[in-house]
């Protein structure tokens, strides 16, 4: 039995790895991510998801408690808190009440800070989830956890799990894109690794200035042949690497070659905006030559339109340990016109319907206010897992709507709850897939996005 399994790989390994290799460079879809058909009649076929990391308070944008403004200096009872124990806040630290004013906005008649104009101008577009949870109490591993569904790095971040299921439509640009338009995250690149998943599905991370990729442009001297050269050669040793080893990453190695060459073209094409028009421009708050968030938003439209399936946006800044109301402020005025200028871009364009838009952070802000001397800090909010508040849009997500109900006090959720689990669950199904055996075998045992824990697809929010 040994000799003939040798025999085996040996000789008929080394025909199918020639298979894979010809259908890698023989120039379609990227390999190994042919666009392919989800078991599950899907609603939607991207997803780009907005990322507001450091936690965005939700009792001063969509969440409203007027209660709080009544008792505001007062501390919460503790049988609410109950055994709850923070970073840094007492437990009995006294009530702030929201720091915005609230608005009913469209025919829904949504409620949303007036903080947030843009926001309620696409009100009956969005759906906002009000009874978000999560496992995690810190930045790092709830980032992670809200990407992967695991808190520490080394799982497969939700678009490397996409990608692996749907493949991609995109000849030539990745068919997992990263931007940031912060100063970084605390989960760092955990949030959109492949993990145990083939290196192939792993998020490429886009700039935001300059070339999207670095070292994207060739060096002056170098004409596209004798790249093309170069290339052939590796791959030809990386090929016979690969029949020798059958190590599958080479073959990512490959592709990742193959790749690169074809982002000297396409890369350059995305981010020039020379076609876009100025009522876009306005229409985002885009200034084309600098680096913002709602350049990366337009940018993200793009790459719909050129096949990407799935594109983080990171924007961190959210933290607001110290002055909630000042930090609200500052990045909605960064986030809210772009973010809903997309939604608004897409429908117009009829590619809203196939495309999920997310947009929330890690946790939510605690109903009591943060304030320290010594660190400096006042009118804050601390970190609240317990509840906390995100919106989609499009992608068979019901439109005009809210889910979910919080206490008087917005600490705990009293109604349709909604685990990190859940909604991880939810954008399966939306994209086709059934979360309890979409699955991937490593060392013998089958690793799903949503684990072995119980997780449920959140019906109340589909169309």
């Amino acid at each position: 039995m040994n000799a003939a399994r040798r025999w085996f790989l040996k000789e008929c390994a080394q025909g199918i790895g020639k298979i894979a290799l010809g259908s890698l460079i023989s120039g379609g879809a990227i390999a190994g991510v042919s666009a392919k058909k989800p078991p599950i009649k899907p609603k939607a076929k991207n997803v780009i998801h907005l990322f507001m990391a450091g936690a965005p308070s939700q009792l001063d944008l969509f969440d409203y408690k007027p209660q709080l403004s009544k008792i505001e200096g007062k501390p919460i009872p503790p049988s609410v808190i109950g055994n709850q124990r923070y970073a840094f806040i007492r437990s009995d630290a006294a009530v702030l009440g929201p720091r915005f004013k609230f608005s009913k906005h469209g025919n829904s008649g949504i409620e949303i800070a007036d903080t947030l104009p843009w926001l309620g101008k696409i009100a009956d577009e969005v759906c906002i989830v009000k009874s978000m949870r999560t496992d995690q109490f810190n930045h790092a591993p709830a980032q992670i956890f809200f990407n992967t569904g695991f808190q520490q790095p080394g799982r497969p971040s939700i678009g490397s799990w996409v990608v692996y299921g749907l493949g991609s439509e995109s000849h030539n640009l990745p068919a997992f894109v990263v931007m940031s338009t912060g100063s970084g995250i605390s989960g760092g690149s955990a949030c959109w690794s492949s993990g145990f998943l083939p290196g192939i599905h792993t998020g490429v991370r886009f700039r935001n200035q300059g070339d999207p990729i670095l070292n994207i442009s060739s060096p002056d001297g170098i004409t596209s042949n004798m790249q093309r050269s170069s290339i052939d050669l590796i791959q030809d040793l990386n090929k016979l690497g690969s029949q020798k080893s059958f190590d599958p990453e080479i073959l990512t190695r490959i592709d990742q070659y193959e790749m690169a060459f074809k982002l000297q073209t396409s890369a350059p094409e995305l981010i020039d905006l020379k076609s876009e028009s100025k009522q876009t421009f306005d229409l985002y708050g885009c200034d084309p030559d600098k680096p913002s968030f709602a350049r990366a938003c337009l940018l993200a439209r793009r790459m719909i339109e050129r096949g990407v399936r799935f594109i983080n946006i990171y924007h961190e800044g959210w933290d607001a340990h110290s002055d909630v109301q000042g930090n609200c402020r500052n990045n909605c005025k960064i986030t809210d016109q772009a973010s809903s200028a997309l939604v608004m871009d897409l429908k117009q364009r009829g590619m809203l319907d196939d495309t999920l838009v997310i947009w929330g952070g890690e946790f939510g802000r605690t109903p009591m206010v943060e304030t320290s001397q010594a660190l400096g800090r006042s009118l804050g909010r601390d970190h609240h897992p317990q509840a906390f508040s995100l919106w989609m849009a499009g992608g068979g997500i019901k439109r005009g709507a809210t889910y979910g109900e919080t206490d008087e006090l917005g600490f705990h959720i009293i109604k349709d709850p909604v685990h990190v689990r859940d909604l991880h669950a939810t954008i399966l199904h939306l994209l086709g897939f059934d979360h309890e055996t979409f699955s991937y075998n490593l060392q013998g045992l089958d690793f799903k996005l949503t684990g072995v824990e119980h997780a449920s697809i959140v019906k109340g929010i589909l169309s």
